[in-house]
């Protein structure tokens, strides 16, 4: 871990991130792709130091209340957080300045920030994103080593659901002959139906994989899955977007599944949802009186 000092933190599309790098050790990070010029360790993160005092300026100045995301490059949960809680921090000065919020995460550790959603959720609008990839356990523990596997997260998404909170899953990435399966997929749906997600992003079934991340992903196929390295280089060759032979067949499975489950799966009006700031009536006629 160390220290930086930065010039802002929101995005133009009002999204932050607190930290750079990540230790969940997930074996298909993009985020480890060296376009994103990270000049430290990935495993070594970067806390912005000054993160908080921007974002409080930042939310004050602007003219009208939005959704803030974040969790797009690193999880707002990473075991880090524990510690300096500048997730929780953010959250509370979202919930004071009376924004919307659409954090993204892999691990049941936004649990712990369950009553300040809850709080925002009543006024405006908390939601959670939770990225799933396999239903099978074990093979979590090896894709996604050093955070909760999905089980857990299924049981999380169920208690989120349960306190009112809103949820979408990113269904991705869908692995070639690792993950690529109708079982798969046709599980992870139903768990999603069961536990009460609104709906489900899926970018097709596969991932992508250019320098910096596809050279830590092949080293960690060769440790795990040996001869599958071989198989994707004959196979895919150097190609950004890396297809699973079964794409066709899993898409038209899924978005048949979201169908009868009446799951959204629309990634562009999913897309909508999530920046769609809302106010609660009651909150905003509170409001008005306030004025």
């Amino acid at each position: 871990m160390h220290y930086v000092k930065v010039k802002g933190i929101l995005s133009q599309n009002n999204g932050m991130n607190l930290y750079r790098g990540c230790t969940h050790g997930c074996i298909y990070c993009d985020s480890r792709s060296a376009c994103y010029q990270m000049n430290h360790a990935f495993e070594d993160i970067e806390v912005k130091e000054n993160a908080l005092v921007l974002l409080e300026e930042a939310l004050r100045r602007k003219r009208k209340p939005c959704m803030i995301g974040t969790g797009a490059m690193t999880d707002p949960y990473i075991p880090l957080e524990t510690k300096l809680e500048f997730t929780r921090k953010a959250l509370l000065l979202i919930e004071k300045y009376h924004f919307g919020v659409a954090l993204q995460t892999k691990s049941d550790r936004v649990l712990r920030d369950l009553e300040i959603l809850r709080r925002i959720n009543d006024k405006m609008k908390a939601v959670v994103q939770m990225t799933l990839t396999t239903a099978d356990d074990a093979l979590c523990r090896i894709i996604e080593p050093n955070v909760c596997t999905t089980r857990k997260r299924g049981e999380a998404l169920a208690v989120l659901h349960d306190n009112g909170i809103p949820t979408i899953v990113w269904l991705c990435p869908i692995l070639p002959y690792l993950n690529d399966t109708s079982e798969n997929i046709t599980a992870i749906v139903q768990m999603c139906h069961e536990v009460g997600v609104k709906g489900i992003l899926c970018f097709g079934m596969g991932l992508t994989l250019r320098q910096g991340n596809r050279e830590y992903f092949y080293r960690m196929l060769d440790t795990h899955f040996p001869g599958l390295k071989e198989q994707y280089i004959r196979q895919f060759g150097n190609r950004y977007e890396v297809s699973s032979p079964r794409h066709a067949k899993l898409m038209k499975l899924f978005h048949e599944l979201c169908e009868k489950y009446g799951l959204l799966h629309d990634n562009q009006e999913i897309f909508a949802y999530l920046n769609r700031f809302e106010e609660k009536p009651l909150f905003q006629q509170l409001s008005l009186w306030d004025e």
